[in-house]
């Protein structure tokens, strides 16, 4: 009896090119190259006997006929997915596959030690995480799961809070000796502010700060600021180019170690919230149901 869908990875390489907007981004996801993945969409076309994608120097546009392939590729990987998710971990051993985005102050302070946690109660689960501070489409881009900092939109989502970060004011030693120690709010003014841009709005981030009880979201003024690695702040403050802000957890082994120093410890109080989120109408995996419980520690 001949195989029916001896085709399914050309279909694969068919939605992966189209997600991700070029062959080359394809083959990248899919750990192959840009000429097999050429092969595997050629080899669909001639199957199906239409054009499914129209190739351009600097981009990929589906055909009518492409469109409407995709949209029933997709839920019928989607059936493949949820088939996979119902039965994962029946055994009693969870096994399959997780994908996870973190920003990276999450993902290089917070996240390495739930993750060993994780890694040595399920050996069997693999787990690709993406490290960045672009807010992924998870529908789109195929992620399982992401966490996100601060009050997160009413986007449809469900979100698991993780912790409330609290957040300190810090510079270098050899700065404060330069320029003085700040004592007051107002005093910022005349301070060089380490300030960085959030990717979401392209507007500096506000300093979060409290001053005799009351909240003050102060916006830093400033001729330096930092795009896309909000770290690059702490990493310019311990070089003595000026104040940030920070979250404790960053700055502790630092102040730790004294290449910074927190400054206005009065006006701290304020934190910013972490969660892990997810869609809804999705059947979550046991593999990303178990990585939630040792997200939010209740594993």
């Amino acid at each position: 009896m001949p195989r029916r869908f001896d085709h399914l990875n050309d279909v694969e390489a068919f939605i992966a090119a189209v997600e991700r907007g070029s062959l080359t981004a394809a083959a990248t996801a899919l750990g192959t190259t840009p000429s097999v993945v050429s092969r595997a969409l050629a080899r669909l076309e001639q199957r199906l006997g239409v054009q499914l994608l129209r190739r351009t120097t600097r981009r990929l546009g589906l055909t009518d006929a492409g469109r409407l392939y995709l949209e029933q590729s997709r839920t019928a990987f989607g059936l493949l997915a949820e088939a996979e998710r119902a039965i994962q971990g029946q055994g009693g051993e969870v096994t399959g596959s997780v994908r996870l985005s973190v920003p990276t102050t999450y993902g290089h302070y917070r996240l390495p030690a739930k993750l060993r946690t994780f890694v040595r109660r399920h050996p069997r689960v693999q787990v690709e995480l993406s490290i960045s501070n672009r807010n992924v489409d998870l529908v789109a881009e195929g992620f399982d799961l992401a966490i996100r900092l601060g009050a997160l939109p009413d986007s449809g989502l469900v979100a698991r809070k993780l912790e409330d970060a609290p957040m300190c004011l810090v510079a270098s030693k050899a700065y404060l000796k330069e320029a003085g120690t700040p004592r007051s709010l107002a005093d910022l003014e005349r301070h060089a502010c380490l300030s960085f841009v959030m990717p979401s709005t392209g507007r500096v981030a506000p300093w979060i700060l409290r001053e005799e009880g009351r909240d003050v979201d102060w916006t830093p003024p400033t001729a330096l600021r930092v795009a896309d690695d909000v770290l690059g702040v702490v990493s310019l403050a311990e070089q003595g180019m000026g104040l940030c802000q920070t979250y404790d957890f960053i700055a502790a082994d630092r102040l730790r170690r004294g290449t910074l120093v927190e400054v206005l410890p009065k006006s701290r109080g304020r934190s910013r919230p972490f969660s892990v989120i997810y869609v809804p109408h999705r059947s979550l995996s046991a593999a990303s149901r178990a990585l939630i419980a040792v997200l939010t520690d209740t594993a």
